[in-house]
């Protein structure tokens, strides 16, 4: 009795003392403010190693714009790019280039309403780069020099990123914005901006931007990585804390998201509408206030069990035999506004079935309010909430600086609290025992509400569609609060997967690879096991299985009956339990097992942790042995793809994908498109793929299974044994083959129509057969890199005639040798000729003249940098192995890839570009529909007479 009544009073002074506690803030990361405002997050970690992640983060974004700077926060974001103090003109990218930063993937930035922010990660595995990544953020903050030839340059580089986002969603989203932002200052400030201003601002209102709102008391400045926290701090102080605020500074005002009594109902249409959609929005009566003490961080933890325990119901019913919707959720969260959260919902449909799921969604959140929760959804819960930090936690010496530091830049924008993972996950596993039906259950009727509600509707405008009216949306709130529900009904939970049974299997021989430090048993059954003990992380186990033929070993007429049909087959679940009961059972685990059937293999893959390990080894053995077979379960998948496929081809983009892959395989039967249309469905043999699946599961014996992670060996010897050395066999060996079918090749220009916006794309291929040479593969590849850097600085940079594109080069060696170089871009159409010569003018250079050797080491630098962290990486390891089964390739590569990308000579790329790019070119362009040359013309009369009067009111 002593006892418990110790353990009760030990909980209550733990409840009470949290009432009044602050939420701590992690000791590891220095923090600090300088005298200028200026606030600094400093803090130590290895992964990856000898790199550091920068960010810059400003407190100010496209709701500070006056009415004459729209989509000015954005342009300015992109002017820091474009010459600072110290980098002029183009000058930064280059530099940063030329020590292993790739422009977009790795150094990016971004603007949204409330910030910008700036991201620079930087290998310090040369002396002054530590120096160099900390005067870029100084020159982003403070430099820019905002020349007005450079603005105007960038200009065109900006309007094609506007260009970017015009399509039905643009337009359907600028008729319902003013509901969903009803009254409010964001409505009328999209980062992206107007156009007219874009094309017409003079360089002085960026300036002026640039004066008001990059200033020292709005930023704060981010270092995470394999640093000298100290030395840091210096170097902060002493670099920036010279720099001044304004005398009189602007004042940096929050802006709003009002309530309102009524419900407002947006329904919009469009003809090329992609989707079909509902979402509702409830918002909270009173401001956000971000999470201060540890008692209301433990009240956020009741409201995600309660949205959790909601979205684990809406997950049973779309992975029902009858789903309601493709995918649905709901979730209490952040708005456009950083000062208002929300209660919402979305629902993404078949055409013509937005009411049905709104009402489902409605249901579901209602059978709730009105009826609670049962305790075993709170534990499966609590479960699932534990085991997500549970994974973090164990990783917490091994998490990627990029993570670490975007918490940082949240903590510095948006109050996010930062007591580190530990604190996390210690408070989380001490409290959630304590959380009741009684708290979850009052959180929904508290989510709840009867105003300030907006619902939006969207879908393709379609004459054999009815869309529903807003008298017919409202009538839906009063029609489920008078709906006869029922409670919750809690299905039986799986006890074992795969019912108990005692293996013969044993190990027959055990090779291992002292380079590789790899361990490959072969079993009894014929099956291979290959295994890697690293410490990467210090809880991840990453898997993979592969038995080669996959659907090249299927004849022509019954592959195209099936191939759409082999990504469904799971929704019929295993063993006689439904999917739903399997993700049940899986909730608060760690696991991710997908079979998968194709070209060249059948095989599964997945991730776990050590102590789910077992549940994953089950899994796998119930995809290879008990498979449901279940019609309804694929007629259920089949609705869900055709409501988000059937209007897919209206997108211009995937229309033009679809139809050059047409012209691309016109010779080869086994090609039917892209995506799967309704008449495909209408072809699809569900049975027939069912029987190849287990057909081609039943031999283990022509399996090899790789696994990579921190493997306990003996326990891992277990579950090999257990549930890998006794799946059947039946000794036969297998192997893929060439069906004989080739892509076209020769020289074409294919120009294909759609779409009403002023949108185009350009595609420019080489391919063919040839035989596979490793040197040329690795020199193609790298003349794809090289190339991309001259397409950016040709065409976005020379031009201001697109905001992105790249190049792409390689060779395969299976199933048959063949070689690819390609060029992409999107961009006007009335640029689209022009900006193709220049492409194509810009490989003949490279043909003519080879790469210069800067361009060659910047390459180089690249892929050192990310080769030293991928060297580091489970998945990448799993993969590497995993190659030589598959295409027979040195298994050692993985330890030489940086011996022969240094080995790489201007001649070796000018020497494929020679050989591969000077025939067989293939140029496939996407222009609008007949008519937009007349809208274009005026459009740019507009445009003109709107310049005019800027100038004349500028007088």
């Amino acid at each position: 009795m002593k006892k418990v009544l110790s353990s009760f009073a030990v909980i209550f002074l733990m409840s009470a003392n949290a009432f009044g506690q602050n939420i701590p803030v992690d000791p590891s990361v220095r923090i600090g403010t300088l005298s200028n405002g200026m606030k600094y997050y400093i803090k130590k970690n290895t992964l990856p190693e000898k790199k550091v992640d920068f960010r810059l983060a400003i407190n100010a974004g496209s709701i500070l714009e006056d009415e004459n700077q729209r989509g000015l926060a954005h342009f300015m974001e992109h002017m820091n790019f474009n010459g600072t103090k110290n980098f002029p003109d183009n000058k930064l990218v280059d530099f940063l280039q030329s020590i292993g930063v790739k422009f977009g993937q790795h150094l990016n930035a971004y603007t949204s309403f409330d910030e910008t922010v700036y991201m620079l990660p930087v290998p310090l595995d040369k002396p002054g780069n530590l120096d160099a990544g900390l005067k870029v953020m100084e020159d982003w903050a403070f430099n820019a020099t905002l020349s007005d030839e450079q603005i105007n340059k960038e200009r065109g580089v900006v309007l094609e990123e506007l260009r970017l986002g015009l399509g039905a969603d643009k337009r359907m989203m600028d008729k319902y914005l003013p509901k969903l932002l009803y009254k409010s200052q964001y409505a009328d400030r999209l980062p992206i901006g107007k156009k007219e201003v874009l094309e017409n601002f003079k360089p002085d209102v960026i300036r002026k931007f640039h004066q008001d709102w990059y200033r020292p008391d709005l930023m704060a400045i981010v270092v995470v990585g394999d640093i000298n926290v100290d030395e840091i701090e210096k170097k902060i102080k002493d670099n920036f804390s010279k720099y001044k605020n304004p005398s009189k500074p602007r004042e940096r005002k929050s802006f709003d998201l009002p309530n309102h009594k009524e419900t407002l109902v947006a329904i919009e249409t469009d003809p090329d509408a992609t989707n079909s959609m509902v979402q509702f929005i409830m918002k909270d009566a009173d401001a956000y206030k971000p999470d201060v003490t540890v008692e209301q961080y433990n009240q956020s933890l009741v409201e995600n069990l309660s949205t959790t325990m909601l979205n684990n119901r809406l997950r049973e019913l779309i992975n029902s035999t009858n789903p309601p919707f493709t995918f649905g959720s709901v979730y209490h969260g952040g708005t456009y506004a950083r000062s208002k959260e929300a209660f919402q919902g979305f629902a993404m449909v078949k055409e013509g079935n937005q009411l049905n799921a709104l009402k489902v969604l409605l249901e579901e959140v209602e059978r709730a309010k009105r009826f609670g929760f049962t305790q075993s959804e709170l534990d499966r819960a609590k479960s699932q909430v534990l085991s997500n930090l549970e994974r973090s936690y164990n990783n917490k010496d091994k998490t990627e600086s990029e993570i670490l530091i975007d918490e940082y830049v949240r903590n510095f924008l948006e109050q996010e609290p930062i007591p580190g993972i530990a604190w996390e996950y210690e408070d989380t596993k001490a409290f959630l025992p304590s959380v009741t039906l009684a708290q979850t259950n009052e959180i929904i009727k508290k989510m709840v509400k009867d105003d300030s509600r907006v619902i939006v509707v969207t879908g393709p405008k379609k004459d054999n569609v009815t869309m529903p009216t807003e008298a017919m949306v409202l009538n839906t709130f009063d029609a489920v609060k008078m709906a006869d529900l029922k409670p919750y009904e809690e299905k039986a939970t799986i006890k074992n997967l795969v019912k108990p049974f005692k293996s013969e299997g044993k190990i027959a021989k055990t090779e291992t690879d002292a380079k590789l430090g790899t361990t490959t048993w072969t079993l009894s059954n014929g099956a291979k096991v290959t295994f890697k003990k690293t410490d990467f992380k210090d809880d991840e186990i990453v898997f993979t299985a592969r038995s080669l033929g996959g659907s090249s070993l299927i004849p022509d007429a019954d592959y195209n009956k099936t191939q759409f049909a082999f990504s469904a087959l799971t929704e019929a679940g295993v063993g006689g339990f439904s999917k739903a009961d399997l993700t049940n059972y899986l909730a608060g685990k760690q696991v991710n097992v997908n079979p998968m059937v194709t070209s060249l293999f059948e095989g599964v893959s997945g991730r776990t942790t050590q102590k789910d390990l077992g549940t994953a080894m089950e899994l796998m053995y119930a995809y290879f042995t008990s498979l449901n077979y279940n019609p309804a379960s694929f007629n259920a998948y089949k609705e869900k793809q055709s409501a988000m496929l059937n209007n897919l081809l209206s997108n211009p983009q995937a229309y033009f994908s679809n139809e050059h892959a047409k012209f691309m395989n016109q010779k080869n039967p086994r090609f039917i498109g892209v995506f799967p249309m309704e008449k495909d469905w209408a072809n699809t043999d569900y049975k027939k793929a069912y029987d190849i699946y287990k057909d081609k599961f039943a031999n283990a014996g022509n399996f090899q299974f790789y696994f990579v992670g921190n493997i306990d060996e003996a326990k891992f010897k277990d579950e090999v044994l257990q549930y890998i050395a006794s799946l059947p066999s039946s000794g036969k060996a297998a192997m893929y083959k060439d069906t004989g079918y080739r892509t076209m090749t020769g020289d074409y220009s294919k120009v294909y129509k759609k779409g009403k916006d002023p949108k185009s794309m350009v595609s420019i291929s080489y391919s063919g057969e040839a035989p596979y040479n490793e040197k040329e593969a690795l020199a193609l590849s790298a003349l794809g890199e090289v190339a991309t850097i001259k397409v950016i600085e040709k065409l976005r940079e020379d031009e201001s005639g697109i905001y992105g594109g790249g190049a792409r080069g390689g060779m395969n060696k299976i199933p048959y040798g063949t070689y690819s170089f390609g060029i992409n871009f999107p961009c006007g159409p009335e640029n689209a000729e022009k900006l193709t010569k220049s492409a194509i003018a810009e490989l003949q250079k490279l043909i003519d003249n080879g790469p210069e050797q800067k361009d060659l080491d910047k390459y180089k630098e690249g892929e050192y940098n990310d080769n030293k962290t991928e060297l580091k990486d489970n998945m990448f390891w799993m993969n590497a192995i995993a190659k030589n089964q598959l295409d027979g390739s040195d298994k050692y590569d993985i330890l030489n890839y940086q011996d022969k990308v240094k080995a790489l000579t201007v001649k070796d790329l000018q020497n494929v570009a020679k050989k591969y790019l000077t025939k067989g070119r293939i140029v496939a362009t996407l222009m609008p529909e007949d008519g937009w040359e007349k809208a274009k013309k005026e459009e740019t009369k507009k445009a003109e007479t709107a310049t005019v009067k800027a100038g004349a009111a500028n007088l």
